[in-house]
């Protein structure tokens, strides 16, 4: 699978997160990934300054980071979700 670095990806990316216990939030931040995951409360803050690449390459990375429950997950978004995890893109 590869990266396709367009807004309609990066909401497919989003309606993922929307999915799972994670609020994903943008916000401005000095983070020195580019994110910050905060696991008590489950919330995810990318710069929202970043350009559109740097906020899919961040979304990625989250969700390599954090456990989901596939299982709650509609058929696409699994689909999606298990080529992201197993293909490590």
């Amino acid at each position: 699978m590869t990266i396709k670095y367009t807004n309609h990806f990066l909401n497919k990316l989003e309606d993922i997160m929307s999915e799972t216990d994670y609020i994903l939030r943008y916000e401005k931040g000095n983070f020195q990934s580019g994110y910050c995951i905060l696991n008590e409360s489950k919330v995810a803050v990318i710069n929202k300054f970043f350009a559109l690449d740097g906020k899919i390459n961040s979304l990625i990375e989250i969700l390599w980071s954090i456990k989901i429950d596939s299982a709650r997950l509609s058929e696409s978004n699994k689909k999606l979700y298990a080529e992201i995890i197993n293909n490590q893109i």
